[in-house]
């Protein structure tokens, strides 16, 4: 609906001008109107205040009778059955009061709002249209309407204009962004912007505004192109650097390959997902050319606020996959550092600690997270594992039996804390508790297969 309907207070206003005569001469020439004409007209609005629409309505026909061509009798009329939802009544009511008074912009919106309620959005344009005659600032609204019908041209053309007087908006901007996301205007977009590059080709700014086009639709490689022509065009662009960097990658130049990555990831001008795949193809490179680690490290300082992608995190999970545990340790802990209770990676970690052999710290930090979170069972569960790698069974058996009551609905897990359980007891030589636990994981274990 449009904003600001002030008529509903300001019309109290207007009647008393409707009850008079509601014409255009001046008032000592108006002829009073007859009290049954009155005491009808304000009992729809007792009735209408209600929500007594139907009642209303009935006072509203008897002033008709009277006055026929009065139009705020029409408009209030008009009102009311829109409250009905009768919209076709709604509809011929307000276009009467139009009819009888061209100039008074609220039965317009009265109009406005009956196609707007019946989504008729081609005709809430024509009557925007019109409203815009009376208030510019009703410019604001036509924009939506435009985009409800798919009208991107003009929705455009509208945009512009409202940016350029009255400044940028979000919701435009929005807009604009979802009309450039078309097909349509990507591809027209895309051409623009290659006749631009063939016609200025030392212009850097349409090198940037192609790549980023490419890169908001996941066009990488062309994304990458664009950025050798603009490193043949235009050497010492940020944005040449991105192939640079591939370049040096490819050819397995690792020197400069880790000096063109520094140059992208620090870059302000740089798109973020251009500077994720850089890093995700250094990752990938120093696992087999581990001399760069190094750069490596540097290069996660650089995503310290990205808060979409944990990238310390992501390089862990990147060494745990090659089964590279020591690594996986090194950058679970680097993100532990700054992200201390990120339980996921807590669990990572104490996981990667264990296939590492790193049994006393896994016993203090595990122990240290039963205190912290004394309802977690994987915190018990890897404070078990490590106690009785480093014989302590009986520890390792408390933990294990005070952890395994909090277990809900895991039966892996379950399973695990029953084979330490058994590791436990065989450590405290209770040969029957031993086989009653490694039985209950067999079981448990079959079940999960």
């Amino acid at each position: 609906m449009i904003k600001n309907k002030l008529y509903y207070v300001i019309f109290l206003g207007i009647l008393f001008q409707s009850i008079i005569g509601f014409s255009q001469e001046e008032p000592e020439d108006i002829e009073l109107e007859t009290s049954e004409f009155q005491e009808a007209f304000y009992a729809s609005l007792r009735e209408k205040g209600i929500e007594n629409y139907d009642k209303a309505i009935n006072a509203l026909q008897k002033c008709l009778t009277l006055e026929p061509n009065n139009p705020v009798v029409h408009f209030e009329l008009g009102k009311n059955f829109l409250y009905q939802k009768d919209y076709k009544n709604a509809y011929d009511s307000f276009e009467k009061a139009t009819q009888l008074e061209p100039n008074n912009r609220w039965y317009w919106v009265g109009l406005y709002d009956a196609y707007y309620a019946t989504r008729d959005y081609s005709n809430a344009i024509v009557i925007m249209k019109k409203l815009i005659e009376f208030k510019k600032e009703y410019k604001e609204d036509l924009v939506p309407l435009y985009m409800f019908t798919q009208q991107y041209d003009e929705a455009l053309k509208l945009i512009d204009e409202l940016t350029e007087t009255v400044g940028k908006t979000e919701i435009r901007e929005q807009f604009r962004n979802q009309i450039m996301s078309t097909t349509r205007y990507q591809g027209q977009k895309t051409e623009k912007l290659l006749e631009a590059i063939k016609s200025n080709p030392k212009t850097e700014d349409n090198y940037v505004a192609l790549i980023y086009l490419y890169s908001e639709n996941n066009q990488e490689d062309k994304a990458l192109e664009i950025a050798k022509k603009l490193e043949k065009e235009i050497p010492d662009s940020d944005w040449a650097q991105v192939s640079l960097f591939k370049f040096n990658i490819d050819k397995n130049n690792g020197e400069n390959a880790a000096s063109a990555m520094h140059k992208i990831l620090k870059s302000p001008k740089i798109d973020q997902k251009i500077k994720h795949r850089v890093f995700n193809e250094f990752l990938i490179f120093t696992k087999d050319n581990p001399s760069f680690s190094t750069d490596l490290e540097k290069a996660i300082a650089y995503f310290r606020d990205d808060r979409e992608v944990k990238v310390a995190k992501e390089v862990g999970k990147f060494y745990e996959q090659k089964t590279d545990w020591s690594n996986a340790v090194k950058y679970y802990e680097l993100f532990a550092k700054s992200n201390p209770d990120d339980i996921e990676n807590v669990l990572l970690l104490f996981n990667a600690y264990a296939q590492n052999n790193q049994f006393e710290i896994l016993a203090k930090q595990a122990e240290e997270k039963v205190e912290l979170y004394p309802l977690q069972p994987d915190f018990y569960y890897y404070a078990g594992l490590a106690n009785n790698q480093l014989k302590n069974f009986k520890k390792a058996k408390d933990l294990l039996e005070s952890g395994i009551d909090y277990i809900v609905d895991n039966k892996s897990l379950e399973a695990n804390f029953y084979i330490q359980l058994g590791e436990a007891y065989h450590g405290l030589n209770d040969t029957k508790k031993k086989e009653n636990y490694f039985i209950k994981a067999d079981k448990l274990l079959k079940e999960i297969k």
